[in-house]
C-alpha cells in the first residue's frame, strides 16, 4: 500500500479537511493501491496543508459515479461532469480519517521540487 502527494485545489482542500468531500476525484488512479494522500493545496497556498486516509477506489461510468458518490462529492454536478467530459470511465477515492498540519509543509520536506500535475508517490 502506498502512500501519494495530490495537487488539489484550494476550495477542494477545505471541503476534504472539514470533511465535506469524501471522494476525490480523478481520471486516472495510481497503478499501485494508495493507503493514504499527502494533501498539496495548490496556488496561491502552495503548500502541504494535511492527509487523509484511503478507504477504497471507485471506478465506473461517470453517470453511476456521480449518483452513487454526488451526495459527498464536495463539487457541483457541472463541474463533475465537465472534468470527466469525454471519459468513459471515471475513478474516485474514497477518503477517511483526515489529519490537517498544524503547520503547513513546503515539498522540500517531502524531498520534491515541484507539484505534480496528477500525482506523485511519496516514499
Amino acid at each position: 500500500m502506498e502512500t501519494i502527494l495530490l495537487s488539489i485545489k484550494p476550495e477542494y482542500v477545505k471541503k476534504i479537511l472539514s470533511g465535506d468531500k469524501q471522494y476525490e476525484y480523478r481520471r486516472i488512479l495510481a497503478k499501485k493501491a494508495v493507503k493514504r494522500i499527502i494533501i498539496y493545496c495548490t496556488y496561491p497556498h502552495m503548500r502541504i496543508v494535511g492527509e487523509v486516509e484511503v478507504k477504497n477506489t471507485i471506478s465506473m461510468s461517470p453517470l453511476d459515479l456521480w449518483n452513487a458518490t454526488s451526495d459527498k462529492s464536495g463539487i457541483d454536478e457541472k463541474t463533475f461532469f465537465q472534468y470527466f467530459s469525454g471519459s468513459e470511465n471515471a475513478n474516485a477515492y474514497s477518503l477517511g480519517k483526515v489529519k490537517k498540519y498544524k503547520k503547513p509543509k513546503n515539498l522540500m520536506e517531502f524531498g520534491i521540487k515541484f507539484p505534480p500535475q496528477s500525482f506523485q508517490y511519496i516514499i
